[in-house]
């Protein structure tokens, strides 16, 4: 095992003669012509309001770790596809669900139910961590109907 390169990233592992390192570019390109979605796909995502990171998904379920930034919040939103539920890590969670209004604070849980408009905030001074386990029929990024528009969003 001479010659080797090896790239471990928490997306993707990598393992190639040295000699041949060039040619991931040209597979990244391929990949990317036939309209894969694993050279744009990461396994953590930042956006404005903090970041998840898709720790495992199933056949019908996916689990994320999220965190949220003091004093920032999730858009308003629902899903017609699936369920969710929020088990608090650390902080305090201002929960909207339906036409509830509510806390969840460390070890304690909630369940946000198919079609149920429902929002995540922040109002704690240190960063808000969850573990959110999806479950349905169809779990894609399209499934979020937005309700209230926030972070550019209509």
């Amino acid at each position: 095992m001479d010659d080797l390169i090896v790239v471990a990233t928490p997306d993707a592992v990598l393992v190639a003669h040295r000699n041949r390192v060039q040619e991931v570019r040209r597979l990244v390109e391929q990949l990317k012509a036939q309209l894969h979605p694993e050279p744009d796909l990461h396994r953590e995502v930042y956006r404005p309001w903090g970041s998840f990171d898709a720790v495992d998904t199933g056949y019908r379920n996916k689990i994320k770790r999220i965190t949220v930034k003091p004093s920032a919040r999730l858009s308003r939103q629902l899903h017609r596809h699936r369920a969710e539920h929020w088990a608090v890590v650390r902080g305090t969670a201002k929960v909207t669900n339906g036409e509830r209004c509510y806390l969840v604070t460390e070890n304690e849980s909630t369940f946000i139910p198919i079609g149920q408009e429902h929002c995540l905030e922040n109002l704690g001074t240190i960063p808000l961590e969850l573990i959110e386990v999806q479950s349905g029929s169809y779990l894609r990024v399209d499934d979020i109907m937005w309700v209230e528009g926030s972070h550019g969003r209509s």
